[in-house]
């Protein structure tokens, strides 16, 4: 890719009826490399497609003489209230979908009232994060863990200092997935990496060699490095069985993060919507469950809080609407999916969060 990637710098906010339409937008915006980067995932794109499809497979049945009215989306976690259900999910380098990255991202979704996670591939440091959400609102971190030890406390040390509240262990990128779309367009990053990049000179070690990449491995050890060090609530993220739940848990995980990762990892693996039910029934609400991948609907977000999840992350949606719309655009999508929430709460009979997770899901009886 050019080194003169040139993103867009749209303000104001986009017009759109549903995120699929707004995926066709920023397709139109966004150049085609860091577009690709964005929305593709491994081989032949089939878990792609099915995390979106696997949704389908449930039912949420109507109720009717519920007397409610205005249901209520506030949730809390770890004492935190959200005004949503959804958090955002760590995604890299942000300045490819718009030109001040996560400074855009950051702030709609403070603005909309819950938290962000900055990667550590973020464009931005999180110094600069914090300067755009506020002092108040919450901020998480995603760690890709390195091979030397002191690195990982220089960076713990760092994210804590801007008020990290939460780290977010991504265990399921130990080696990349086959992005066959970053290949055609011959992809690279064309922006730097400072979260990370700091770290890397003084000892003089490339990214690569501090980072994920040579990395190659992770273990329960891990875990239990990262929250004993940083004294932060640590999710495991890309969890899909129930024994990896429980080898998490074990570990020291006070989080649970159901992902595969927006299909970008292994082609052909499990649709996440159908890990959420095996990770729940394991978890049994010792810890809470963050479910990501594939949520494109307020349908979708029902159905996973109802299947177990405690909140949901939102990905490539979010970066959609900061390419097409700026802060504004950031906050209509998670506008969006809270108004069909609420719309569906209200027919289903569901007057907070709490009651739909309590809510009953049926099968869908008539075949694929």
């Amino acid at each position: 890719m050019a080194t003169n990637y040139q993103a867009p710098n749209t303000e104001g906010g986009v017009n759109f009826i549903n995120l699929f339409d707004l995926e066709a937008q920023a397709k139109a915006v966004i150049p085609s490399g860091g577009f690709g980067y964005i929305s593709g995932a491994a081989g032949d794109l089939w878990t792609l497609r099915e995390n979106i499809k696997s949704f389908d497979h449930k039912l949420i049945p109507s109720r009717v003489l519920q007397n409610i009215e205005n249901p209520d989306p506030s949730t809390e976690i770890f004492g935190r209230k959200l005004d949503i259900p959804m958090v955002m999910a760590p995604i890299a380098s942000h300045k490819l979908a718009h030109e001040r990255g996560e400074l855009t991202t950051s702030k709609g979704t403070a603005n909309s009232g819950t938290a962000f996670t900055i990667s550590s591939y973020s464009s931005y440091d999180t110094d600069d994060v914090r300067e755009a959400m506020g002092p108040d609102a919450p901020l998480w971190f995603q760690f890709y863990m390195g091979k030397d030890n002191n690195i990982n406390k220089d960076i713990i040390d760092h994210v804590k200092e801007a008020g990290t509240e939460v780290i977010v262990l991504t265990a399921d990128a130990t080696v990349g997935g086959n992005r066959e779309e970053d290949k055609r367009t011959g992809f690279t990053y064309p922006f730097g990496k400072p979260l990370v990049e700091q770290y890397s000179s003084g000892d003089n070690m490339t990214v690569d060699e501090i980072y994920h990449t040579s990395k190659q491995k992770l273990s329960p050890e891990d875990v239990q490095f990262i929250a004993e060090y940083s004294g932060l609530p640590v999710f495991v993220k890309g969890v899909q069985t129930k024994e990896d739940a429980e080898l998490s848990i074990q570990a020291g995980a006070k989080g649970i993060w159901v992902s595969n990762h927006g299909a970008r990892q292994i082609d052909a693996g499990m649709p996440a919507f159908y890990s959420l039910f095996e990770v729940a029934e394991a978890v049994d609400h010792r810890v809470p469950i963050i479910f990501d991948s594939g949520i494109r609907r307020g349908t979708h977000i029902f159905k996973a809080l109802a299947a177990g999840a405690d909140l949901v992350a939102i990905g490539r949606p979010v970066l959609y609407g900061a390419a097409t719309g700026g802060v504004r655009g950031v906050e209509q999508v998670y506008e969006f999916l809270k108004d069909e929430l609420l719309q569906v709460m209200q027919l289903a009979g569901t007057p907070t969060i709490e009651d739909v997770k309590k809510a009953k899901l049926y099968d869908y009886p008539w075949g694929n």
